[in-house]
């Protein structure tokens, strides 16, 4: 327990104990204590060891569990994560075939964009998506891209941190593009990379030789290549073991989102022939319509395909690749990925500390976290845990277990501040039920030269921009088309696996998943489901 309550907000200073698993140089310390001072790690020692200079008293809060560095996302796109699972009508071989379905633009690009120009509902999906990170211990992902007027755009600034706007001198923003490089464009490609410390970019999705044609036009005149430490490749599900070797020899490296690919193209990237190369590697669970719930999840899937592959990474592999690899890729890992001194408190607990300490992150799921700390401030865990950092905004239930919440922020985004998730889920969960009204509304709205979107106290109005339909990303050319025509109401997507009755078995029936992910998932998160 604690030696009594301490104030967050106020640059809190206390100590973590618990089983510590580093992932730097110290390794695993059993009997771990973290010293924490105004959201840096000051030191990583033995509970029993006196403590550094200026700790003497300080209070001690004792886990119990085991603590990880907090998990990094590279690949997330957040504004689609209240769509249910989409139901992947065919197998596809490249991201161009199934943005033309009928059913992506009436399931989910429609109605994502009605929630996120509607009044009252575009905080409430901020703060729901958010919120979804977090319960699956996630302290930094890709972010969420707000309009308030034609051609003014900013990065919402939230509780996760955002690798795209990071707002902090030592911690470099990424660059991102989903649209593929274009024909004839690689020189001015190398020449923008140049600028970019990381630049996180949709690369070759799919399996035919299409996708692997957006790869080659990164291909130079003189023979090189558009490619540099600072790209980073999303999927690259196309490539072949001789341009992960030309990405490898440039320094690149990449983000792997298996259960997404699997999903839409039945396959995933040769993940051995990456590790062969050397290639860093990231995990990304992509987005709610074809992907993982949260990060964790996607993790569960890539030690499943790795164990398919006759064991291509170890545990500890794997565990790497959401906490010191990705803060490598973004150059961040002088302050973040591994738990070691002078780096910033990102942190999370994992319920127990028998076994393979890396299998226990692998194995957890949502209602195994028992706390998620974010430089150094706690935003999520056990009452038992929380009641000694003073209170929370709000208690939640995950599953059948209870967490408490603090989303408590004064430079989060003046929309969605003092938003708690439970009304943001109510809204949404209402919005989601009433969609072809509000999209009639937008219709009508829009005729009149109306934009749509939500006010906050200052009267600004804002909106989400939909990051992947980047030709509806102009917010006048966006209102002049119809939505009522597309949309039908829909359920909202329970924000964890352990709140949703459904997930598994629709991942069960989902035309386009190995078996081996069909019936080895579900036992990881207990459940036990026939194959379809």
């Amino acid at each position: 327990m604690s030696n009594g309550p301490i104030d967050p907000m106020a640059g809190p200073k206390y100590v973590l104990e618990g089983k510590v698993v580093t992932m730097g140089p110290q390794g695993v310390v059993p009997r771990g204590a973290i010293y924490i001072d105004a959201g840096v790690i000051t030191a990583v020692q033995e509970s029993r060891k006196k403590p550094p200079p200026g700790f003497e008293g300080t209070p001690r809060i004792r886990t119990g569990d085991t603590i990880y560095p907090g998990l990094i996302e590279l690949h997330n796109h957040l504004c689609y994560n209240a769509m249910p699972l989409w139901d992947v009508p065919q197998k596809y071989t490249n991201n161009g075939q199934w943005k033309n379905h009928e059913d992506y633009r009436r399931l989910i690009t429609k109605p994502s964009q009605v929630l996120g120009r509607t009044s009252g509902v575009v905080e409430a999906l901020v703060r729901f998506v958010e919120c979804r990170c977090l319960l699956g211990g996630v302290t930094t992902s890709q972010g969420i891209t707000l309009s308030s007027a034609p051609g003014i755009k900013t990065y919402y600034e939230g509780i996760v941190r955002n690798v795209e706007h990071t707002n902090d001198p030592l911690l470099p923003e990424a660059g991102t593009k989903i649209a593929n490089p274009s024909t004839g464009g690689a020189q001015d490609y190398i020449e923008n990379l140049k600028k970019q410390t990381c630049y996180l970019q949709h690369l070759s999705e799919g399996t035919d030789d299409t996708a692997r044609g957006w790869f080659l036009r990164l291909r130079l005149e003189n023979g090189d290549w558009a490619l540099n430490d600072a790209f980073c490749g999303i999927h690259s599900t196309a490539l072949t073991a001789e341009d992960f070797d030309v990405l490898a020899e440039h320094g690149a490296s990449m983000v792997w989102s298996p259960m997404s690919n699997y999903l839409l193209y039945g396959d995933t990237i040769d993940i051995k022939a990456v590790r062969d190369a050397g290639i860093p590697i990231g995990l990304g669970s992509d987005w709610a319509p074809s992907g993982s719930k949260n990060l964790l999840g996607e993790l569960k899937v890539a030690w499943l395909a790795s164990q398919e592959l006759d064991g291509a990474f170890t545990a500890e592999e794997l565990v790497a690749m959401v906490t010191r690899n990705p803060a490598k890729i973004l150059k961040w890992d002088s302050l973040l990925g591994t738990i070691e001194p002078r780096k910033r408190a990102d942190l999370i607990a994992v319920n127990g500390q028998k076994g393979d300490d890396y299998m226990r992150l692998i194995d957890a799921r949502e209602t195994s976290i028992t706390l998620v700390i974010i430089n150094g401030i706690p935003r999520l865990g056990q009452k038992r845990l929380m009641q000694s950092f003073g209170p929370s905004t709000e208690e939640i239930r995950v599953g059948r277990s209870r967490r408490m919440l603090n989303l408590a922020q004064e430079t989060t985004h003046p929309l969605v501040r003092d938003l708690t998730l439970t009304e943001a889920t109510a809204r949404l969960r209402e919005a989601m039920q009433n969609l072809p009204s509000l999209a009639q509304d937008l219709d009508n709205a829009g005729r009149r030269g109306l934009l749509g979107g939500s006010a906050d106290a200052d009267g600004t109005t804002w909106r989400v921009v939909m990051d992947i339909e980047e030709e509806d990303s102009d917010d006048m050319a966006l209102a002049a088309r119809p939505a009522a025509p597309y949309v039908q109401p829909m359920e909202l997507d329970d924000i964890t696996v352990a709140d949703d009755r459904n997930f598994l078995p629709k991942l069960s029936a989902a035309r386009n998943l190995p078996d081996f992910i069909k019936k080895l998932l579900p036992p990881l998160y207990g459940q036990e489901l026939p194959l379809s």
